[in-house]
C-alpha cells in the first residue's frame, strides 16, 4: 500500500530547510510588524514536522 506519509513528509522537509536557509541568510527580510524572525521558526516546525512523517512512515514498513 501506497503511504501518504512519505510524500508529504518529503514536501515538508524540502519547504523547511529552504525556509531556514533563507532565514539564516536573510534575517532581514521579515514581516515588517514581526520582532522574530519568522522564516527561521516556521522552517524549523516544518523541518521537525516531514522528519517525523518520515520517521513514522519508516517505522510502518
Amino acid at each position: 500500500m501506497w503511504d501518504l506519509r512519505v510524500p508529504s513528509g518529503w514536501f515538508f522537509a524540502l519547504v523547511g530547510a529552504i525556509l531556514c536557509v533563507h532565514g539564516l541568510l536573510a534575517p532581514g527580510a521579515r514581516a515588517p510588524l514581526a520582532e522574530t524572525n519568522v522564516n527561521l521558526y516556521a522552517g524549523l516546525v516544518m523541518l521537525v514536522f516531514g522528519g517525523a512523517l518520515l520517521w513514522l512512515a519508516r517505522r510502518a514498513s
